[in-house]
């Protein structure tokens, strides 16, 4: 059984099956007050958890059960048969990559070799985390914001419900999780509350800088 290798960056799963849930990288209580261990508990010890036990379910005895994470992903996107199997891959993926995506006491400047890129393709960072919180904000329903690279420049983009940047050959650096269970319990409607706080405090811009390299 392959486990996440929390040593570095990448948050995907090895060739095993069953996949199994990651350790959070902090505590349930390291995010309050932005985020409450109550909303923690829920939307890691349910939902995260749930994507990963529906996806071992559904990839039993298929060609897909001795398959990576990504693996599953890239192929089952764009297949509606296999929808379920692609959703819930991508929603393990999605979360893995989300709680490193923040860390406690986060936000600020980001390192200057980071800051330097997104100054490059934003103009500046303020301009970067405003258009993160614009797509995060507007994306209609269920979905993420991201940060992501493609071909050498930084951008942003939302995607909807499960979908990834990975399956159209970009690569994420940060994301921002926009479904209600991310923050329906301490925010109830106020999403651009909830995703400022997080640019603000928790964004963690040594993670993104990471997946840059």
């Amino acid at each position: 059984m392959s486990k996440i290798d929390t040593s570095n960056s990448s948050p995907l799963l090895g060739a095993a099956s069953p996949h199994v849930l990651p350790p959070l990288p902090y505590a349930e209580t390291a995010l309050e007050p932005v985020i409450t261990a109550k909303t923690m508990s829920f939307h890691y010890g349910k939902h995260h958890k749930g994507y990963v036990d529906n996806l071992n379910k559904l990839i039993a005895g298929t060609e897909y059960a001795d398959l990576s994470l990504e693996k599953i992903i890239t192929s089952t996107a764009g297949q509606p048969e296999r929808s379920a199997i692609f959703n819930n891959a991508a929603q393990t993926w999605n979360h893995t990559f989300y709680w490193k995506s923040m860390k406690p006491k986060g936000g600020g400047e980001p390192p200057a070799a980071l800051k330097q890129r997104i100054e490059a393709s934003f103009g500046s960072v303020d301009a970067c985390k405003k258009e993160l919180a614009s797509a995060a904000v507007s994306q209609f329903g269920s979905g993420w914001a991201w940060l992501v690279l493609e071909g050498g420049k930084l951008k942003v983009v939302k995607t909807a419900n499960a979908a990834v940047p990975l399956i159209t050959g970009m690569k994420p650096l940060l994301s921002i999780d926009v479904w209600e269970h991310a923050y329906y319990l301490d925010y109830q409607n106020r999403r651009a509350d909830y995703v400022n706080a997080v640019l603000d405090k928790l964004i963690n811009w040594e993670f993104a800088l990471q997946n840059a390299s």
